[in-house]
């Protein structure tokens, strides 16, 4: 399975004996079932913004689904999705009839199994009638909207461009049409002191969203935000303040009955973003689009960031794949291992090992008692899990899961 011709075929690279990296376990490979595609379309870039994008450039929109259609066109055979996530970017950016051809698009290559899931990041004040209903006419059932806070203050210094107003009637016309709706939230940015965060999350609890993530605040190398921390005229919340912060929100949602099933997510019964899950669980899956990372047969390519340089590559008949990475197979376990440990269920150790060859065990080493010991980490019934400090300081157990020097694999 994969892409024609020139382009990468997702077929494992062999060592000089012609032989997989890991003699000694093969994984077995199954097709991806999971499609990401990115849509790099913005009205402008919020100064906190990292991600590939272009602001202000709509008459590129088109160009941009020419190649996107050519470049779905190189897969070898046609695939059947559970999930699908349009993301950006802003997809909603796309007018009622860009967004009929990008459906045309996905058409070409994919039909969606029963119940899939297929989500569509989108800004409040994009939602008309008119996009949601061509949005319905994609097969969309979800929507990812990009919230932020409701406190018009906050929003400002976040440098969005909508207010409370449109949040509400967005939410409300999607759930009038039948969508799924799920809201990100903000926490942490300049200024903000603990008392408003808890009544920022209050009126957004109040939306009753199916699904809820919220994230800190980060301060990315070469963003806006970044520049004037550096310069001083903004200032990061203090380590102890983001702390209590992300503490309230866990314990507040789940008070209103919102199940926390990964580090930054909390959804209603059964509203659970599947998508995400697949990537969590180190399934396989598609993606297209400029700075797009895709995951099959063990290898991870990333696409070109630059939208125009992935314009004219593809459009001359170039792959846009920028890195291309076949991890040998002791540091992707224990990518594996870091990243399933950001859910709240944990990593059941016999699953694990019959995925990649390794116990968590062999991998965690001296770590496992070490992360027990100081609280945690928390074994039972054959499954690993962070405690609730543990999730706090997820990022820094999985820098020392990845980093830790070579074991062997082994039961």
């Amino acid at each position: 399975m994969g892409l024609k011709g020139n382009q990468f075929s997702g077929t494992a690279p062999e060592d000089d004996e012609g032989k997989s990296p890991n003699s000694t376990f093969r994984p077995k490979l199954s097709q991806p079932k999971s499609v990401y595609i990115h849509i790099p379309f913005c009205r402008h870039r919020c100064g906190y913004c990292n991600f590939t994008l272009v602001a202000g450039r709509d008459y590129l929109i088109d160009r941009f689904l020419d190649a996107l259609e050519i470049e779905i066109s190189w897969l070898d055979q046609h695939y059947s999705l559970e999930t699908l996530f349009l993301g950006g970017g802003t997809p909603s950016h796309l007018n009622p009839r860009q967004l009929g051809r990008l459906a045309k698009i996905i058409n070409s290559r994919f039909t969606y199994l029963a119940k899939a899931e297929i989500t569509a990041e989108c800004n409040p004040n994009d939602l008309d009638r008119d996009r949601l209903h061509a949005l319905k006419a994609l097969r969309v059932n979800r929507i990812s909207l990009g919230v932020q806070s409701l406190n018009q203050e906050k929003l400002k210094r976040l440098e969005r461009d909508h207010c409370e107003t449109d949040v509400r009637h967005a939410i409300a016309a999607a759930k009038n049409l039948g969508f799924d709706v799920s809201i990100d939230m903000i926490f942490a940015a300049p200024q903000e002191t603990l008392a408003q965060w808890q009544t920022d999350l209050d009126q957004a609890i109040s939306l009753e969203p199916d699904h809820l993530s919220t994230y800190e605040l980060t301060y990315e190398k070469g963003t806006q935000f970044w520049n004037r921390l550096n310069h001083g005229t903004i200032s990061e919340a203090g380590e102890d303040l983001r702390a209590e912060m992300y503490s309230h929100a866990i314990n507040r949602l789940r008070k209103v009955g919102m199940h926390q099933y990964e580090v930054s997510s909390f959804s209603q019964t059964d509203k659970v973003c599947r998508h995400n899950l697949a990537y969590w669980q180190g399934d396989p899956f598609f993606a297209f689009g400029p700075g797009a990372a895709r995951f099959v047969d063990g290898i991870r390519e990333t696409n070109h960031r630059s939208t125009t340089q992935y314009l004219n590559l593809v459009h001359s008949g170039k792959s846009p794949v920028a890195d291309r990475e076949h991890l040998p197979p002791e540091p992707a376990a224990r990518e594996r291992l870091a990243i399933g440990l950001r859910m709240i269920e944990g990593v059941d150790e016999t699953q694990f090992y019959e995925r990649t060859g390794y116990s968590v065990r062999t991998l965690l080493q001296d770590l496992e008692r070490k992360f027990i010991d100081n609280g945690l980490l928390k074994y039972e019934d054959r499954n690993f899990r962070l405690t609730e400090r543990g999730i706090m300081l997820c990022d820094w157990i999985a820098a020392e899961i990845v980093n830790l020097s070579p074991g062997e694999p082994g039961s």
